[in-house]
């Protein structure tokens, strides 16, 4: 599966894969219920092949029911989307996007969730990242 896989999602599959990453797993019926205005259980079903086609999910089989699965780890996906919405966004830039946040959060950041960001970048420096 490519980034290109996730990119090319409709706003129904990505909801159905938001869906399963949150819970690690789904069966057909668990998606339906988690979806906001559900399509048919047919339909979910049904995107659910689709998915599997497109080489996002996977299934085993649990006695009578499917259960999917992502075949990409969120933290894999979360890497994809974060380095598109930089390319598309920010010119690639980490500094932009960063500030970016900054800007957006500034009134919202406690004290804590700052100096745990000072820690994370002094990490970074010393990791040479």
């Amino acid at each position: 599966m490519t980034r290109k896989s996730y990119n090319k999602l409709s706003r129904r599959e990505r909801q159905i894969m938001d869906i399963i990453f949150r819970r690690g797993e789904a069966t057909a019926a668990g998606v339906h219920e988690g979806l906001p205005d559900p399509p048919s259980y047919s339909a979910v079903r049904a995107t659910l092949r689709i998915l599997e086609d497109k080489g996002v999910v996977k299934h085993r089989k649990e006695g009578p029911r499917y259960v999917f699965v992502p075949v990409e780890s969120p933290t894999k996906v979360r890497r994809s989307a974060l380095r598109q919405l930089l390319a598309t966004f920010f010119g690639g830039s980490h500094e932009k996007a960063f500030a970016a946040l900054l800007d957006d959060a500034r009134a919202d950041l406690t004290d804590e969730e700052l100096s745990r960001m000072r820690d994370m970048v002094e990490e970074a420096r010393r990791d040479g990242r």
